[in-house]
């Protein structure tokens, strides 16, 4: 599939959504939520591409693995966020959404910390 075809599913399942709102609006949501799944899942299968991609890199210029992992740790803990935080905002529920942003943030900045202690260690090595 392309973007074009998910984009196209996702417009889709908003339009039989807003049909749905006037008759029983529960299902225009889980509709919109069973799009978001899909399109989701459809996601963590290009991940592969990613992974090689990675390696890839990570074999022609000698990058730690340890920064690459943490990379990808926060590519994922950004997109988990993005899409719990949509859907809860498409249900109604924004500020629970945002708490979820806000603990994404959080953890990317945690999981972050060996890399920024590295930095640190790297920049005390430069200048005493």
């Amino acid at each position: 599939m392309t973007v074009v075809t998910i984009a196209a599913a996702g417009l889709t399942a908003v339009l039989l959504a807003v049909q749905l709102k006037s008759v029983k609006s529960e299902y225009g949501v889980y509709l919109v939520m069973a799009a978001g799944i899909f399109i989701f899942l459809y996601g963590l299968g290009k991940m592969q591409v990613i992974l090689d991609t990675m390696a890839l890199i990570r074999d022609s210029i000698q990058v730690s693995r340890v920064y690459l992992d943490t990379l990808l740790k926060m590519i994922g803990i950004a997109y988990v966020a993005e899409f719990a935080s949509g859907i809860c905002r498409d249900a109604g529920y924004g500020s629970v959404g945002t708490q979820i942003e806000m603990f994404g943030k959080l953890s990317i900045l945690a999981v972050s910390m060996p890399v920024f202690g590295a930095l640190i260690e790297t920049m005390q090595t430069f200048l005493g």
